[in-house]
């Protein structure tokens, strides 16, 4: 028996693994520009950094994610088009929060087993989301698993970077007192909470393939939305509004008033209005389902909030505007204030950054 069919008898199929390269090939291709070199199949992706000499002093930003137990839902549905899109948000997303155009991203794959047309499938919804953030897909990895995943099961991960002038840098010491918070809406759950709604679900012997009636589509079609890409958006502002924008806050895990506290500089607090919104109907059919409310959630979900911005106070509708007419609903929600204040129900910081304290207020517009 040759060395390949050998290893193909262990679970590891080889050329499972080369095909699914031609399949994804094409689509990887189109996030190439002249700055990448070698292609695809390579053992280490190249991107052609000179560019970065025309920078006064260009910082380089990295950010690394995954998609969560989300992939758990596409795997029920047999759905893998989404997930890709998902992965790029959670990570190119988090790069131009400091305000970073993003430049090249890896991606990395674990399987059960390796099905060419699945794997194509996620890499091709990758590749389409890098396209869109302009970031180039110049690596991966596909590995099978056998014996340590199921033939259905896969996890997905990447990785990137970006740059910034360091005099562009965005962050908490550019945040002054009486700044205005900006919200720009999500598309639905984005990719964190996944393990609270597939606890709701199993509790109420739900399917993925169920159809809830108010969402108009299955509950798998409806939690498979993929994650809201604000990357090119937010540089197009950055760069028609510049200084307005003096943060960015991910509102990714952990929820709304934690993540916009890691943006804030310490001694500083901000109460969001929460009437200024409308949560998206799914959570508000998840909620119901769990007999929970809106609040009970707040720490796990977005509820339909996806990015903060904080800008200057003159420039807040300029900055509205903007967005809208991008395409991203957004709306002011709060202001930054000092000064001495009880902070009681607030949250502090998170993720190990002494921040500044943020607190939901009031009730969700119907």
């Amino acid at each position: 028996m040759s060395e390949g069919g050998l290893y193909a008898k262990s679970g590891v199929d080889t050329a499972a693994g080369d095909l699914a390269v031609e399949l994804m090939r094409s689509a990887v291709a189109k996030t190439h520009g002249p700055e990448v070199f070698g292609g695809v199949g390579g053992f280490a992706g190249l991107f052609d950094a000179s560019a970065l000499k025309d920078y006064r002093r260009p910082l380089l930003a990295s950010a690394t994610d995954g998609v969560g137990t989300k992939v758990a839902i596409a795997q029920a549905i047999d759905k893998h088009d989404t997930i890709g899109q998902d992965l790029v948000a959670m990570i190119v997303d988090d790069i131009v929060v400091v305000g970073a155009k993003p430049l090249a991203m890896t991606d990395y794959i674990a399987c059960g087993k390796l099905v060419p047309e699945r794997i194509a499938d996620i890499v091709r919804g990758i590749a389409e989301a890098c396209a869109a953030t302009g970031t180039a897909l110049v690596g991966g990895e596909t590995a099978e698993h056998p014996g340590l995943l199921g033939v259905d099961e896969y996890d997905v991960a990447g990785a990137a970077f970006g740059v910034v002038e360091a005099d562009e840098l965005l962050g908490p010491d550019r945040v002054r007192d009486d700044d205005v918070l900006i919200a720009m809406e999500s598309s639905g759950l984005h990719s964190n909470g996944f393990s609270l709604v597939r606890a709701m679900l199993a509790e109420h012997s739900l399917k993925y393939t169920d159809h809830a009636a108010d969402l108009g589509t299955t509950y798998g079609e409806a939690l498979l939305t993929p994650t809201r890409l604000y990357t090119s958006p937010l540089l197009e502002l950055l760069q028609q509004h510049p200084g307005a924008v003096h943060a960015l806050s991910h509102i990714t895990g952990g929820g709304l008033a934690a993540n916009v506290a890691r943006v804030l500089p310490a001694g500083s607090w901000a109460e969001v209005d929460r009437g200024t919104w409308s949560p998206l109907p799914v959570f508000r059919h998840l909620v119901a389902l769990g007999g929970h409310s809106l609040a009970d959630v707040e720490g796990a979900w977005n509820l339909g909030v996806g990015m903060v911005a904080v800008v200057a106070e003159d420039a807040a509708a300029p900055v509205i505007e903007s967005l809208n007419g991008s395409g991203i609903k957004a709306w002011q929600f709060g202001t930054v204030q000092t000064g001495e204040r009880d902070l009681t129900g607030f949250e502090q910081g998170a993720k190990g950054v002494d921040g500044g304290a943020v607190q939901l207020v009031g009730s969700y517009a119907q």
